[in-house]
């Protein structure tokens, strides 16, 4: 026998986590223990209108409490949950029901988000087993992992299908972002198309994020078309990123509607067209150009950019004239909504976010894992959204027209 074959069974024991015992994680546990409880006892407090023990009347009684077993990121840890009945008008009672801990629930919803994204990242069911097993210590197994994986796929359904009637959208950013997939079991590039609302709080919101073949007219018009029906309204304010299929269908759907096109994008053409070693000299005339205080000296800086590159490099100049006047829609909203509706960089950041979050997984398994994984990181919170800037002026109406372009 091998001289170290005794140590095996303890070697894998540590790797399982079985021996790792730590007096900071076990006092946590037992906080957190506490802690729900305590968050169920206030529940019921309200409920009841009374404490535990407490006198006077009240819309029900308690009796008693049952034992649940609940797994969140703190490890699985056994709960009491109180119970109680409640009183009708009728005369008639039911039993009350924790809105902090949905019945039959056995798993938070960061557990669930974890499981999922794991899931959709590529692994399978018996590699996500094993990869949580010492965090869960054996409370996530295969059918686990699997019925997660199912009730992640309904809520992806429901939410494709969700009617949107009751979204006061004001804004839409609409930008596509490129993933490497496996189509016929070979890696490729798809597009993902995503839409991002705006409400009138302020308050961003995913609209749709969807593979369409593409980034042409008739994709793009696939996934506007698919949101009117499920009630859109007419956005007041579009922002894009100056891709031509993209403008095509929302000149077709929209045309009254004012666009912006992302000044970001419009920077790296003018540097596509200018020699590197004049790179810097534009990025600093565009810059001040762009974030000008005033409308009117935007203007001013605008036909002062265009006398001077159509003199050192035409194709510059020829590059911001073909914005036209969609570079500058932006001058037409109140000064404090400058920032926010300049670029398309709400949805760059979140093409960021997800790319940081998958970039261990060089291939996803499919164009539609893709599109769930970027809505799952979403939904469960693991990546957030503030309110844009200026949201407090977005119920003021735009100016007639933007600056004058008369060079």
């Amino acid at each position: 026998m091998d001289e170290n074959s005794t140590e095996r069974p303890a070697e894998a024991a540590l790797l399982a986590g079985e021996a790792w015992f730590d007096p900071i994680e076990a006092g946590l546990r037992e906080r957190i223990r506490g802690f729900i409880e305590g968050l169920l006892e206030q529940e019921l407090t309200a409920a009841l209108g009374r404490r535990r023990h407490g006198r006077g009347p009240s819309p029900g009684h308690r009796h008693g409490h049952r034992e649940r077993r609940l797994t969140g990121s703190f490890g699985p840890v056994a709960i009491a949950v109180p119970r109680a009945r409640l009183r009708a008008e009728d005369g008639s009672t039911r039993e009350w029901r924790s809105a902090a801990l949905p019945r039959y629930a056995r798993r938070t919803r960061q557990v669930e988000a974890l499981i999922a994204g794991a899931y959709l990242s590529g692994t399978d069911t018996r590699r996500v087993q094993r990869a949580l097993a010492a965090l869960f210590r054996g409370a996530v197994g295969k059918d686990v992992v699997s019925r997660t994986w199912r009730k992640l796929r309904t809520d992806w359904e429901a939410w494709c299908r969700r009617d949107l009637a009751g979204e006061d959208v004001v804004r839409l950013i609409l930008d596509g972002t490129v993933v490497r997939v496996r189509v016929d079991r070979k890696a490729t590039s798809v597009s993902l198309l995503v839409v991002l609302g705006v409400r009138r709080d302020g308050q961003k919101a995913l609209l749709a994020v969807k593979d369409m073949g593409g980034e042409g007219e008739a994709a793009w018009r696939a996934v506007l078309d698919d949101l009117i029906a499920r009630g859109l309204r007419t956005p007041g304010f579009l922002i894009v990123d100056g891709a031509a299929g993209l403008e095509r269908a929302l000149a077709a759907l929209w045309p009254e509607v004012p666009t912006q096109r992302c000044t970001v994008h419009k920077h790296r053409n003018l540097l596509a067209h200018a020699p590197e070693p004049l790179h810097e000299e534009v990025s600093a005339d565009y810059t001040d150009m762009i974030y000008a205080a005033a409308a009117q000296e935007i203007e001013q800086r605008r036909r002062a950019f265009l006398r001077e590159w159509r003199l050192k490099c035409r194709a510059v100049a020829d590059s911001l004239e073909e914005a036209g006047e969609r570079l500058f829609t932006f001058t037409r909203l109140p000064p404090s909504q400058w920032k926010s509706a300049r670029t398309t960089n709400a949805i760059e950041r979140l093409h960021e976010e997800f790319k940081r979050r998958i970039k261990t997984q060089t291939v996803l398994p499919s164009a539609e894992t893709a599109a769930m994984l970027f809505w799952a990181l979403l939904a469960s919170g693991q990546i957030t959204m503030r309110k844009v800037d200026g949201w407090q002026t977005l119920a003021e109406p735009l100016a007639v027209t933007p600056i004058d372009l008369t060079a």
